[in-house]
């Protein structure tokens, strides 16, 4: 039927308890609808039946759908969709990034697998699909080991219709596999949201191309999992812990190996100045500006995270890029107090620079890894803490000093704006999770509280 015969009425609201929204129109004067959550899908929907009508597209009668917008029936499986939204978002997107997408995509597909004979192990499979499958160059662009070749073959047949997804039954079971790990127990609730958003974000994609009208999981009644906003205070070290952890640091490794007397400016970059452990790692010569006396300046610009080779479009370890969710032009000037800068000093006169002006090497020259750094950490607070407090979560990983300095720095009456300026976030984060008092600092608090009821006894 030709467009000339067509009629597109508008939007219509529904029920104001739960309210939708109907997109009506006639071809050849039979009555159509189609129904939305949100008013813009409705519009978006009714946009596209304008300009299939103006640009005088044929109209069917019995679908009421010119031929642009006529279902066709679905015939990609989610697997293959998975493999086209990755080559998608991988090249713009970070290493640790790819990482997390490669590891909910994997997720999803394990739960869209039919019962076919044949099925491999639940361990082939996921090494299959986190190794070969998810990763660019995809398994079409390069050779595979034919162990891993006939898992991937099992697993094109086996995935189920992508349209499955919109069967709201099967949306919540691949949404609850998402809450247990593979021994069965309850996954964090971080890492579920992890997941759920890679989906969310993939199932948009599939509305782009036309899959569906509309994203069929966020229409799922589903219970998120909460997850705590704000630091944990037991987390955040007093500066007298803070400085006898520092100490125990150099004796990490012996005075001549200096495993750890390496690393102590590291360390105290992350507490004195609240730098990211992969700032402090990228932190070189050439950013810093070191006075005699009084406060100097480190003037960040790189990060180097630790992330896996398969991850970085370099092939190594570290990736090297911009601050954390800046341009990568962008630099953050961050004032240093003087007991970081005779710490730095002190580090460049006895060990130098790396030939790319990087203060911080492991024992071998290269970047330092996180995995380096964190068991020197570990071996430093069994030495300065007391076996109690070696127990407790305090300073129990290298980031909760950047915890304790944006702690430290609000606690003594710094305005939040210039914290959150200094440490590279936004007032609202900065309030949200790091406003926590420094440990003992509730001891004080408590002191002068007893001490105004006192004066009225």
């Amino acid at each position: 039927m030709k467009s000339l015969d067509v009629k597109i009425w508008g939007l219509r609201k529904r029920n104001t308890k739960n309210p939708s929204f109907d997109v009506r129109w006639t071809v050849a004067g039979k009555v159509f609808s189609e129904q939305f959550r949100t008013k813009g899908l409705a519009d978006h929907y009714r946009a596209k039946l304008l300009r299939a009508a103006r640009d005088g597209e044929e109209f069917d009668t019995a679908s009421g759908l010119p031929d642009s917008m006529a279902e066709q029936t679905p015939s990609m499986t989610w697997y293959a969709f998975a493999l086209r939204y990755l080559a998608m978002k991988w090249p713009h997107t970070a290493p640790n990034t790819r990482n997390g997408i490669n590891e909910s995509l994997t997720a999803v597909t394990m739960a869209l697998l039919d019962d076919r004979p044949g099925r491999p192990s639940d361990d082939l499979l996921r090494t299959s699909l986190r190794n070969w499958a998810f990763v660019l160059p995809g398994p079409d662009d390069r050779l595979l080991p034919t162990e891993i070749a006939n898992t991937l073959h099992w697993v094109a047949k086996a995935s189920r219709p992508l349209s499955d997804l919109g069967d709201a039954a099967i949306g919540r079971a691949v949404l609850d596999s998402l809450k247990l790990k593979l021994d069965g127990t309850a996954a964090a609730a971080e890492t579920v949201r992890r997941k759920r958003r890679t989906l969310v974000n993939a199932l948009h994609y599939a509305v782009d191309l036309g899959e569906f009208k509309e994203n069929p999981v966020t229409a799922i009644r589903w219970k998120k999992p909460k997850v705590a906003g704000e630091i944990d205070p037991r987390v955040v070290a007093n500066p007298e812990q803070a400085r006898s952890l520092l100490t125990a640091v150099s004796y990490i490794g012996g005075y001549g190996r200096a495993r750890g007397r390496r690393l102590v400016g590291l360390f105290a970059c992350m507490y004195y100045g609240a730098l990211r452990p992969a700032e402090a790692v990228g932190l070189t010569k050439a950013d810093l500006r070191l006075p005699e006396t009084g406060w100097g300046t480190a003037l960040l610009n790189r990060t180097r995270p630790s992330v896996g080779k398969q991850w970085t479009d370099s092939g190594e370890t570290h990736d090297d890029r911009g601050l954390k969710n800046r341009p990568v032009e962008e630099v953050r000037l961050v004032p240093i107090p003087p007991q970081l800068v005779g710490i730095l000093q002190h580090h460049l006169e006895t060990f130098g620079s790396a030939e790319d002006g990087r203060l911080f090497t492991n024992e071998r020259g290269g970047v330092v890894g996180s995995s380096t750094y964190y068991r020197v950490w570990q071996e430093a607070r069994a030495l300065a803490l007391p076996p109690a407090t070696a127990a407790s979560p305090l300073a129990a990983r290298p980031y909760d000093l950047r915890h304790s300095a944006l702690s430290t720095w609000l606690n003594s009456g710094v305005d939040p704006t210039e914290v959150a300026e200094r440490a590279g976030n936004s007032v609202e984060v900065l309030l949200s999770r790091y406003a926590k008092c420094i440990d003992g600092r509730q001891e004080i608090a408590n002191r002068k509280i007893e001490d105004l009821l006192r004066e009225y006894e």
